[in-house]
Protein backbone atom coordinates (compact mmCIF):
# COMPACT_ATOMS: atom_id res chain seq x y z
CA UNK A 1 0.00 0.00 0.00
CA UNK A 2 1.38 3.39 -0.98
CA UNK A 3 1.31 6.04 1.72
CA UNK A 4 0.35 9.52 0.61
CA UNK A 5 1.54 12.43 2.71
CA UNK A 6 -1.29 14.84 3.39
CA UNK A 7 -0.64 18.46 4.36
CA UNK A 8 -1.56 19.23 7.94
CA UNK A 9 -2.98 22.55 9.08
CA UNK A 10 -0.39 24.83 10.64
CA UNK A 11 -1.28 25.31 14.30
CA UNK A 12 -0.48 29.00 14.02
CA UNK A 13 -2.96 29.35 11.16
CA UNK A 14 -5.60 27.50 13.15
CA UNK A 15 -5.13 29.87 16.06
CA UNK A 16 -5.41 32.87 13.72
CA UNK A 17 -8.68 31.45 12.33
CA UNK A 18 -9.99 30.85 15.84
CA UNK A 19 -9.07 34.38 16.94
CA UNK A 20 -10.99 35.75 13.97
CA UNK A 21 -14.02 33.65 14.92
CA UNK A 22 -13.95 35.00 18.49
CA UNK A 23 -13.58 38.62 17.34
CA UNK A 24 -16.35 38.20 14.77
CA UNK A 25 -18.76 36.78 17.34
CA UNK A 26 -18.05 39.49 19.90
CA UNK A 27 -18.42 42.21 17.26
CA UNK A 28 -21.84 40.91 16.22
CA UNK A 29 -23.19 39.89 19.64
CA UNK A 30 -21.48 42.05 22.27
CA UNK A 31 -21.81 42.13 25.15
CA UNK A 32 -21.40 38.36 25.41
CA UNK A 33 -19.67 35.90 27.71
CA UNK A 34 -16.91 33.39 27.08
CA UNK A 35 -19.51 30.64 27.36
CA UNK A 36 -21.61 32.38 24.68
CA UNK A 37 -18.57 32.53 22.39
CA UNK A 38 -17.81 28.83 22.92
CA UNK A 39 -21.42 27.80 22.32
CA UNK A 40 -21.79 29.73 19.07
CA UNK A 41 -18.34 29.19 17.53
CA UNK A 42 -17.98 25.49 18.37
CA UNK A 43 -14.64 26.10 20.11
CA UNK A 44 -14.11 24.44 23.46
CA UNK A 45 -14.17 26.57 26.60
CA UNK A 46 -10.45 26.21 27.33
CA UNK A 47 -9.55 27.41 23.82
CA UNK A 48 -11.93 30.36 24.10
CA UNK A 49 -10.50 31.33 27.49
CA UNK A 50 -6.96 31.24 26.10
CA UNK A 51 -7.89 33.27 23.00
CA UNK A 52 -9.86 35.82 25.00
CA UNK A 53 -6.95 36.31 27.41
CA UNK A 54 -4.62 36.88 24.46
CA UNK A 55 -7.02 39.34 22.80
CA UNK A 56 -7.49 41.26 26.05
CA UNK A 57 -3.71 41.44 26.52
CA UNK A 58 -3.33 42.96 23.04
CA UNK A 59 -6.12 45.47 23.61
CA UNK A 60 -8.61 43.95 21.16
CA UNK A 61 -11.22 42.85 23.72
CA UNK A 62 -12.14 44.12 27.17
CA UNK A 63 -14.33 42.93 29.99
CA UNK A 64 -17.32 45.05 30.87
CA UNK A 65 -18.74 43.87 34.18
CA UNK A 66 -21.11 41.04 35.05
CA UNK A 67 -24.59 40.06 34.02
CA UNK A 68 -27.16 38.49 36.30
CA UNK A 69 -29.60 37.70 33.48
CA UNK A 70 -28.68 34.04 33.19
CA UNK A 71 -29.03 30.73 34.96
CA UNK A 72 -26.18 29.93 37.39
CA UNK A 73 -23.21 32.12 38.23
CA UNK A 74 -22.97 35.64 36.80
CA UNK A 75 -20.73 35.84 33.72
CA UNK A 76 -18.12 38.43 32.83
CA UNK A 77 -19.16 40.05 29.57
CA UNK A 78 -16.90 40.90 26.63
CA UNK A 79 -16.94 43.75 24.11
CA UNK A 80 -14.53 44.93 21.43
CA UNK A 81 -11.93 47.34 22.76
CA UNK A 82 -11.58 50.35 20.47
CA UNK A 83 -9.25 52.31 22.71
CA UNK A 84 -5.87 51.24 21.36
CA UNK A 85 -6.09 50.73 17.58
CA UNK A 86 -7.70 52.58 14.67
CA UNK A 87 -7.91 52.27 10.91
CA UNK A 88 -7.65 55.39 8.76
CA UNK A 89 -9.57 55.94 5.53
CA UNK A 90 -9.31 58.82 3.05
CA UNK A 91 -11.72 59.51 0.19
CA UNK A 92 -10.70 61.50 -2.89
CA UNK A 93 -13.69 63.28 -4.41
CA UNK A 94 -13.73 65.61 -7.39
CA UNK A 95 -14.25 68.56 -5.04
CA UNK A 96 -13.32 67.29 -1.58
CA UNK A 97 -11.14 65.08 0.59
CA UNK A 98 -12.74 63.14 3.45
CA UNK A 99 -10.86 61.51 6.33
CA UNK A 100 -12.30 58.98 8.78
CA UNK A 101 -10.56 57.16 11.63
CA UNK A 102 -12.49 54.32 13.27
CA UNK A 103 -11.83 51.75 15.96
CA UNK A 104 -12.56 48.03 15.92
CA UNK A 105 -16.05 48.58 17.21
CA UNK A 106 -16.78 51.03 14.41
CA UNK A 107 -16.64 53.98 16.79
CA UNK A 108 -15.65 57.11 14.82
CA UNK A 109 -12.51 58.71 16.24
CA UNK A 110 -12.64 61.57 13.75
CA UNK A 111 -14.47 62.56 10.57
CA UNK A 112 -13.18 65.46 8.51
CA UNK A 113 -14.26 66.97 5.18
CA UNK A 114 -11.97 69.40 3.38
CA UNK A 115 -12.90 71.18 0.17
CA UNK A 116 -10.23 70.34 -2.41
CA UNK A 117 -10.43 70.53 -6.23
CA UNK A 118 -8.84 67.17 -6.99
CA UNK A 119 -10.35 67.20 -10.47
CA UNK A 120 -8.27 70.24 -11.41
CA UNK A 121 -5.36 70.01 -8.96
CA UNK A 122 -3.87 66.89 -10.58
CA UNK A 123 -2.42 63.74 -9.02
CA UNK A 124 0.80 65.29 -7.65
CA UNK A 125 -0.96 68.03 -5.68
CA UNK A 126 -3.62 65.58 -4.54
CA UNK A 127 -0.98 63.23 -3.15
CA UNK A 128 0.57 66.12 -1.23
CA UNK A 129 -2.85 67.02 0.19
CA UNK A 130 -3.52 63.39 1.14
CA UNK A 131 -0.18 63.15 2.93
CA UNK A 132 -0.80 66.39 4.81
CA UNK A 133 -4.29 65.28 5.83
CA UNK A 134 -2.94 61.90 6.95
CA UNK A 135 -0.27 63.47 9.15
CA UNK A 136 -2.82 65.83 10.66
CA UNK A 137 -5.17 62.92 11.38
CA UNK A 138 -2.41 60.82 12.94
CA UNK A 139 -1.45 63.74 15.18
CA UNK A 140 -5.07 64.22 16.23
CA UNK A 141 -5.47 60.50 16.94
CA UNK A 142 -2.60 60.82 19.40
CA UNK A 143 0.20 58.66 20.73
CA UNK A 144 -2.13 56.51 22.84
CA UNK A 145 -3.69 54.95 19.72
CA UNK A 146 -1.94 53.01 16.96
CA UNK A 147 -2.92 53.48 13.30
CA UNK A 148 -3.01 49.98 11.82
CA UNK A 149 -3.32 51.07 8.21
CA UNK A 150 -4.49 53.66 5.69
CA UNK A 151 -6.78 52.93 2.74
CA UNK A 152 -7.52 55.58 0.11
CA UNK A 153 -10.84 55.52 -1.77
CA UNK A 154 -10.79 56.73 -5.39
CA UNK A 155 -13.73 57.21 -7.82
CA UNK A 156 -12.20 55.21 -10.64
CA UNK A 157 -10.52 51.93 -11.56
CA UNK A 158 -7.90 50.54 -9.18
CA UNK A 159 -5.70 47.55 -9.94
CA UNK A 160 -4.29 45.09 -7.35
CA UNK A 161 -1.08 47.15 -7.00
CA UNK A 162 -2.99 50.28 -6.01
CA UNK A 163 -2.45 51.99 -9.38
CA UNK A 164 -5.31 53.99 -10.92
CA UNK A 165 -5.53 53.17 -14.65
CA UNK A 166 -8.41 55.61 -15.08
CA UNK A 167 -10.46 57.96 -12.91
CA UNK A 168 -12.44 60.13 -15.36
CA UNK A 169 -14.10 62.10 -12.55
CA UNK A 170 -10.63 63.29 -11.53
CA UNK A 171 -9.12 63.49 -15.01
CA UNK A 172 -6.54 60.85 -13.99
CA UNK A 173 -5.02 58.14 -16.12
CA UNK A 174 -2.20 55.75 -15.19
CA UNK A 175 -1.55 57.15 -11.70
CA UNK A 176 0.57 54.95 -9.32
CA UNK A 177 -1.37 56.28 -6.35
CA UNK A 178 -0.47 53.77 -3.64
CA UNK A 179 3.25 54.04 -4.37
CA UNK A 180 3.04 57.84 -4.53
CA UNK A 181 1.25 58.10 -1.18
CA UNK A 182 3.77 55.72 0.40
CA UNK A 183 6.65 57.90 -0.82
CA UNK A 184 4.95 61.05 0.44
CA UNK A 185 4.47 59.37 3.84
CA UNK A 186 8.03 58.08 4.04
CA UNK A 187 7.95 58.40 7.84
CA UNK A 188 4.86 56.20 8.17
CA UNK A 189 4.89 52.96 10.18
CA UNK A 190 1.63 51.53 8.80
CA UNK A 191 0.63 49.98 5.45
CA UNK A 192 -1.01 52.06 2.71
CA UNK A 193 -3.56 50.68 0.24
CA UNK A 194 -5.86 52.07 -2.45
CA UNK A 195 -9.27 50.78 -3.56
CA UNK A 196 -12.28 52.04 -5.45
CA UNK A 197 -14.71 54.27 -3.63
CA UNK A 198 -17.54 51.89 -4.56
CA UNK A 199 -15.80 48.83 -3.10
CA UNK A 200 -15.02 50.60 0.16
CA UNK A 201 -18.49 52.15 0.40
CA UNK A 202 -20.20 48.77 0.10
CA UNK A 203 -17.89 47.38 2.82
CA UNK A 204 -18.92 50.29 5.04
CA UNK A 205 -22.59 49.62 4.31
CA UNK A 206 -22.28 45.98 5.28
CA UNK A 207 -20.27 46.73 8.42
CA UNK A 208 -21.74 50.01 9.69
CA UNK A 209 -25.05 50.46 7.86
CA UNK A 210 -28.33 48.63 8.49
CA UNK A 211 -27.35 45.71 6.21
CA UNK A 212 -24.94 43.70 8.36
CA UNK A 213 -26.81 40.46 7.72
CA UNK A 214 -27.12 41.04 3.97
CA UNK A 215 -25.00 38.66 1.92
CA UNK A 216 -25.89 40.12 -1.50
CA UNK A 217 -25.59 43.89 -1.59
CA UNK A 218 -24.82 46.65 -4.11
CA UNK A 219 -23.77 50.24 -3.33
CA UNK A 220 -24.16 52.76 -6.17
CA UNK A 221 -21.92 55.74 -5.58
CA UNK A 222 -23.02 59.27 -6.24
CA UNK A 223 -20.67 61.92 -7.61
CA UNK A 224 -19.45 62.91 -11.07
CA UNK A 225 -19.06 59.21 -11.99
CA UNK A 226 -21.30 56.32 -10.98
CA UNK A 227 -19.66 53.14 -9.70
CA UNK A 228 -20.95 49.99 -8.02
CA UNK A 229 -19.55 48.09 -5.05
CA UNK A 230 -20.71 44.48 -5.28
CA UNK A 231 -21.03 41.93 -2.50
CA UNK A 232 -22.27 38.50 -3.56
CA UNK A 233 -22.56 35.54 -1.23
CA UNK A 234 -20.94 37.64 1.50
CA UNK A 235 -17.81 38.34 -0.56
CA UNK A 236 -16.64 41.45 -2.37
CA UNK A 237 -16.59 40.92 -6.15
CA UNK A 238 -13.45 42.35 -7.76
CA UNK A 239 -13.30 40.61 -11.14
CA UNK A 240 -10.27 39.35 -13.01
CA UNK A 241 -8.42 42.71 -13.08
CA UNK A 242 -10.04 44.30 -10.05
CA UNK A 243 -12.38 46.38 -12.23
CA UNK A 244 -15.76 44.82 -11.35
CA UNK A 245 -18.45 47.41 -10.69
CA UNK A 246 -17.37 49.88 -13.39
CA UNK A 247 -20.97 50.53 -14.40
CA UNK A 248 -20.71 54.24 -15.20
CA UNK A 249 -20.81 53.60 -18.95
CA UNK A 250 -23.70 51.17 -18.86
CA UNK A 251 -25.92 52.45 -21.74
CA UNK A 252 -29.47 53.33 -20.64
CA UNK A 253 -30.74 55.69 -23.35
CA UNK A 254 -29.43 55.71 -26.91
CA UNK A 255 -30.75 59.25 -27.40
CA UNK A 256 -29.52 60.48 -24.02
CA UNK A 257 -26.94 63.19 -23.32
CA UNK A 258 -23.37 62.83 -24.54
CA UNK A 259 -20.90 61.13 -22.22
CA UNK A 260 -17.19 61.86 -21.85
CA UNK A 261 -16.52 58.38 -23.25
CA UNK A 262 -17.91 59.50 -26.62
CA UNK A 263 -21.17 57.56 -26.43
CA UNK A 264 -24.63 58.76 -25.43
CA UNK A 265 -26.98 57.88 -22.60
CA UNK A 266 -24.43 56.27 -20.26
CA UNK A 267 -25.35 55.89 -16.58
CA UNK A 268 -22.89 58.61 -15.53
CA UNK A 269 -24.17 61.00 -18.21
CA UNK A 270 -27.71 60.55 -16.86
CA UNK A 271 -27.29 60.13 -13.10
CA UNK A 272 -23.87 61.63 -12.23
CA UNK A 273 -23.98 64.71 -10.03
CA UNK A 274 -22.83 67.06 -12.81
CA UNK A 275 -25.53 65.71 -15.11
CA UNK A 276 -28.19 66.10 -12.41
CA UNK A 277 -27.13 69.69 -11.64
CA UNK A 278 -27.07 70.64 -15.35
CA UNK A 279 -30.55 69.22 -15.81
CA UNK A 280 -32.18 70.72 -12.72
CA UNK A 281 -30.21 73.99 -12.47
CA UNK A 282 -29.60 74.89 -16.13
CA UNK A 283 -28.07 78.28 -15.32
CA UNK A 284 -25.64 76.97 -12.70
CA UNK A 285 -22.54 77.08 -14.94
CA UNK A 286 -19.36 75.10 -14.15
CA UNK A 287 -19.52 73.55 -10.67
CA UNK A 288 -16.41 73.22 -8.50
CA UNK A 289 -18.20 72.38 -5.23
CA UNK A 290 -21.22 70.11 -5.67
CA UNK A 291 -22.63 70.22 -2.14
CA UNK A 292 -24.14 73.75 -2.30
CA UNK A 293 -25.79 72.96 -5.64
CA UNK A 294 -27.30 69.72 -4.34
CA UNK A 295 -28.59 71.62 -1.30
CA UNK A 296 -30.12 74.19 -3.65
CA UNK A 297 -31.96 71.42 -5.49
CA UNK A 298 -33.25 70.12 -2.16
CA UNK A 299 -34.57 73.57 -1.24
CA UNK A 300 -36.36 73.93 -4.59
CA UNK A 301 -37.84 70.43 -4.35
CA UNK A 302 -39.15 71.08 -0.83
CA UNK A 303 -40.70 74.31 -2.06
CA UNK A 304 -42.57 72.40 -4.78
CA UNK A 305 -40.69 73.84 -7.76
CA UNK A 306 -42.43 72.11 -10.67
CA UNK A 307 -39.51 71.81 -13.16
CA UNK A 308 -37.21 70.48 -10.42
CA UNK A 309 -39.82 68.01 -9.15
CA UNK A 310 -40.52 66.79 -12.69
CA UNK A 311 -36.82 66.42 -13.42
CA UNK A 312 -36.25 64.47 -10.19
CA UNK A 313 -39.10 62.13 -11.09
CA UNK A 314 -37.53 61.38 -14.48
CA UNK A 315 -34.10 60.88 -12.92
CA UNK A 316 -35.75 58.53 -10.42
CA UNK A 317 -37.20 56.48 -13.26
CA UNK A 318 -33.74 56.17 -14.80
CA UNK A 319 -32.37 55.08 -11.43
CA UNK A 320 -35.08 52.41 -11.26
CA UNK A 321 -34.17 51.26 -14.77
CA UNK A 322 -30.47 51.00 -13.86
CA UNK A 323 -31.33 49.10 -10.68
CA UNK A 324 -33.42 46.61 -12.65
CA UNK A 325 -30.42 45.89 -14.90
CA UNK A 326 -28.15 45.32 -11.89
CA UNK A 327 -30.82 43.17 -10.29
CA UNK A 328 -31.06 40.98 -13.37
CA UNK A 329 -27.28 40.53 -13.48
CA UNK A 330 -26.51 40.05 -9.79
CA UNK A 331 -29.78 39.30 -7.97
CA UNK A 332 -28.88 41.37 -4.87
CA UNK A 333 -31.13 41.64 -1.84
CA UNK A 334 -30.55 45.38 -1.53
CA UNK A 335 -29.21 48.17 -3.74
CA UNK A 336 -28.09 51.21 -1.73
CA UNK A 337 -27.52 54.59 -3.36
CA UNK A 338 -25.02 57.06 -1.93
CA UNK A 339 -23.77 60.60 -2.47
CA UNK A 340 -26.14 63.03 -4.20
CA UNK A 341 -28.50 60.14 -5.03
CA UNK A 342 -29.00 59.56 -1.31
CA UNK A 343 -29.35 63.30 -0.63
CA UNK A 344 -32.11 63.52 -3.25
CA UNK A 345 -33.68 60.17 -2.35
CA UNK A 346 -36.99 61.57 -1.01
CA UNK A 347 -37.83 62.72 -4.56
CA UNK A 348 -35.96 60.04 -6.56
CA UNK A 349 -36.98 56.83 -4.84
CA UNK A 350 -40.77 56.91 -5.31
CA UNK A 351 -40.37 56.98 -9.12
CA UNK A 352 -37.44 54.56 -8.94
CA UNK A 353 -39.47 52.07 -6.90
CA UNK A 354 -42.38 52.28 -9.36
CA UNK A 355 -40.08 51.75 -12.36
CA UNK A 356 -38.29 48.88 -10.63
CA UNK A 357 -41.57 47.16 -9.74
CA UNK A 358 -42.77 47.46 -13.34
CA UNK A 359 -39.57 45.85 -14.60
CA UNK A 360 -39.37 43.05 -12.00
CA UNK A 361 -40.70 39.77 -13.42
CA UNK A 362 -40.75 37.94 -10.07
CA UNK A 363 -41.90 40.03 -7.09
CA UNK A 364 -41.00 41.15 -4.49
CA UNK A 365 -37.62 41.77 -6.14
CA UNK A 366 -34.67 43.84 -4.97
CA UNK A 367 -34.98 46.56 -2.31
CA UNK A 368 -33.73 50.02 -3.33
CA UNK A 369 -32.69 52.20 -0.38
CA UNK A 370 -30.75 55.40 0.37
CA UNK A 371 -27.48 55.16 2.25
CA UNK A 372 -27.41 56.52 5.78
CA UNK A 373 -23.61 56.95 5.81
CA UNK A 374 -23.35 60.18 3.82
CA UNK A 375 -20.30 61.32 1.85
CA UNK A 376 -18.00 59.62 4.36
CA UNK A 377 -19.01 56.09 3.25
CA UNK A 378 -15.90 55.48 1.12
CA UNK A 379 -13.55 56.83 3.79
CA UNK A 380 -15.33 54.83 6.51
CA UNK A 381 -14.95 51.74 4.35
CA UNK A 382 -11.26 52.59 3.99
CA UNK A 383 -10.87 52.74 7.77
CA UNK A 384 -12.68 49.41 8.05
CA UNK A 385 -10.44 47.83 5.39
CA UNK A 386 -7.36 49.06 7.23
CA UNK A 387 -8.45 46.99 10.25
CA UNK A 388 -9.00 43.85 8.17
CA UNK A 389 -5.74 42.12 9.12
CA UNK A 390 -6.50 42.31 12.82
CA UNK A 391 -10.14 41.31 12.31
CA UNK A 392 -8.85 38.29 10.39
CA UNK A 393 -7.10 37.16 13.56
CA UNK A 394 -3.56 38.52 13.11
CA UNK A 395 -2.30 40.23 16.24
CA UNK A 396 -0.99 43.80 15.89
CA UNK A 397 2.78 44.13 15.88
CA UNK A 398 4.33 45.47 19.05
Amino acid sequence: MISIDRPTADLGDVRVTNRAAVLRHVRRHAPCSRADVAAHTGLNKATVSSLVAELIEHGLLRETGLTENRVGRPATMLVLDGSRYVGLGLRVGADELVAVAAGLGGDPVLTWRRAFPAATAGPEETVKALAALTRRAVNRIGADRTVLGLTVAVPGLVDPDGDVPAAPALGWRGVPLAASVRRALRDRDFPVAVDTEANLAVLAERRHGPYAATTDLVHLTGGPAIGAGLISGGRLLRGGRGFAGDVGHLPLAADGPACDCGRRGCLTALLGVDAVIRRLLPGAGPVTDHLPEVERIQVLARAGDEPVRTGLTEIGRLLGQATSVLSGLLDPEVVVVGGHLAALAPWLLPAAHAELAARTPVPPGVRLEASTLGSAAGALGGATAALATVEAGRLPAG
